[in-house]
C-alpha cells in the first residue's frame, strides 16, 4: 500500500477515488510517566516514555487506516495528514486520515 502526504502519486494517474479512511489509537497516561516527564522539563531532555507512546499511537492509527483502505481495495491512500490530541486531562489521541483511491 502506498500512502503520501501530497494529492497526487509521481508518475500515476489516479483511476478511482473511493473515499475517505481514517484510523484512530487513543492511549491512557502512566503516572509514573508522567513523573519523569515532569523532571525532564525542569532539567531539559527529551522525554523518550512520551515519544514511544506518540510512536506507538502513529503506527496503530495508520494500521488501521491502511486496513480500511485495503477493504475498499484501495492501491495507495493520498493526502494523509497525522493529528494529536489530548482527551481530558489523562489520554492522547492519534488520527491518521486520508483518501484512499485506485491507480492506473
Amino acid at each position: 500500500m502506498l500512502i503520501t502526504t501530497t494529492h497526487s502519486v509521481p508518475n500515476k494517474e489516479i483511476a478511482q477515488v473511493l473515499g475517505l479512511v481514517a484510523g484512530e489509537a487513543v492511549f491512557g497516561a502512566n503516572v509514573f510517566r508522567d513523573i519523569f516527564a515532569s523532571v525532564r522539563d525542569i532539567v531539559g531532555g527529551r522525554s523518550g516514555g512520551y515519544q514511544k507512546v506518540f510512536a506507538s499511537g502513529r503506527e496503530a492509527a495508520t494500521r488501521d487506516m491502511i486496513t480500511e483502505a485495503m477493504e475498499l481495495g484501495a492501491d495507495a491512500i493520498i493526502g494523509v495528514d497525522l493529528d494529536y490530541e489530548t482527551v481530558g486531562k489523562s489520554m492522547l489521541m492519534v488520527s491518521a486520515n486520508g483518501t484512499a483511491v485506485k491507480l492506473r
